[in-house]
């Protein structure tokens, strides 16, 4: 038989029960602004002109109200922890769909061997007094900074 002991500790077993995907929750003032930019005439005038008919911008506001319960309970609302980070990962999984999808390109597990080699010498002649080569050899200390040349002229009556 349970004492009142056993029950308590189950309680603050639960209450002490963390998220460990809790990072992926954004600050909730953050999908308060998706929904009311996906809510917004200008969104749904592109809505309307893209795919035909308005978007459902609910999952915002869903989002929106589980954030809200989340931190004010200071993570104690666990359910409402997991229903966020599960729109996330939806969210992420559609975002992803095209990326994953593409056979086209071999997908790389570490860079090229070669990758940091110099530049051809055609490009490297290319690239001679640029602005961006000034600028990268005056951070790399291989110049000194230029100061901006000004000509004034004045006009005498």
């Amino acid at each position: 038989m349970a004492t009142k002991s056993d029950n308590a500790d189950s309680k603050s077993d639960k209450s002490k029960e963390s998220l460990n995907d809790a990072w992926a929750i954004r600050p909730c003032h953050l999908y308060k602004e998706e929904y009311d930019d996906c809510t917004s005439f200008k969104a749904r005038f592109h809505q309307y002109f893209i795919f035909g008919k308005d978007t459902d911008c609910s999952q915002w506001l869903t989002d929106y109200r589980n954030c809200e319960r989340y931190q004010q309970s200071n993570g104690n609302d666990v359910a409402a922890g997991k229903a966020v980070i599960k729109s996330e990962e939806e969210r992420r999984k559609i975002r992803l769909r095209a990326h994953f999808a593409n056979d086209t390109w071999q997908k790389r597990k570490e860079p090229p061997l070669d990758w940091a080699a110099p530049l051809p010498d055609w490009m490297e002649k290319r690239n001679e007094n640029t602005y961006l080569e000034v600028k990268q050899k005056e951070l790399s200390g291989q110049a000194a900074p230029q100061g901006e040349e000004r000509s004034l002229c004045t006009i005498m009556i």
